[in-house]
């Protein structure tokens, strides 16, 4: 299948937002990899576009959709989730992976703290524009945490790393994110998931319906043939217990 140039900001090149780091789905490199990078090259090979990635660096993870309106990037792809305000701002595609946010903790600090009902009277750490935030803001008008400490959407590391000084008592992220993030500090633990059931997807400019069904159109491919499957159990294997692959 072809897009016609005019879908596109610049002609025969499908430019990609992503935010660095936010493995499995985007890892920062040359040249980038993970789930979502893998995903968009596929999907540009199919639709006969080349894939160039963008990483987006603003301190508010929701500002990614403003580079669709005003035309830096032509599609969002960054484990993004589909809610109401995004749909207002982007044009979101089928959804290719269900999952929701989980909870981490310093075991060795904090072995007590097992899920979100022991978190009363603890500080819990989440990113600016995450969809963990308005969680997190929910818990802390119902009195179920004691104060919210937001993060730059780029400073997750240094959210991590307060966890494990004790500067921050739990975290909220999502499922196979956490999972990849703590696998080399082994003293943070994913204590709970599916705090939330939420749908991922990739994001155009709205009104840009033939670019969308495009990218629906080789996504069913992928899923047809098999490759979807085989990204997913690549990158997001199999621990990631709430977290699944959609056609």
């Amino acid at each position: 299948m072809g897009v016609s140039a005019q879908f596109t900001g610049t002609p025969g090149v499908l430019k990609v937002a992503a935010a660095f780091p936010d493995p499995p789905f985007d890892v920062p490199g040359q040249p980038p990899t993970g789930f979502d990078v893998d995903l968009m090259k596929a999907l540009s090979h199919i639709i006969g576009l080349d894939c160039a990635f963008v990483d987006y660096a603003g301190d508010d993870f929701e500002g990614i959709f403003i580079g669709l309106t005003d035309g830096r990037w032509d599609a969002v792809a960054s484990g993004a989730t589909v809610t109401d305000g995004r749909q207002k701002l982007a044009l979101f595609c089928r959804p290719y992976v269900r999952s929701g946010q989980s909870l981490v903790v310093d075991v060795a600090r904090h072995p007590e703290l097992r899920s979100a009902d022991d978190l009363i009277g603890r500080m819990l750490g989440v990113q600016h524009g995450n969809t963990s935030e308005p969680v997190a803001h929910r818990l802390l008008a119902e009195g179920k945490v004691a104060s919210v400490r937001t993060y730059a959407y780029h400073d997750i590391l240094t959210a991590l790393d307060d966890l494990e000084a004790g500067r921050l008592d739990a975290f909220m992220k999502l499922e196979p994110v956490v999972r990849s993030l703590i696998r080399d500090r082994p003293t943070l633990r994913l204590v709970q998931a599916g705090l939330t059931d939420e749908r991922l997807a990739v994001a155009v400019r709205l009104g840009h319906t033939a670019l969308a069904d495009a990218i629906d159109g080789a996504q069913r491919e992928l899923a047809d043939s098999g490759t979807l499957a085989e990204l997913a159990h690549r990158w997001l294997g199999e621990g990631n217990v709430y977290t699944q692959v959609l056609g």
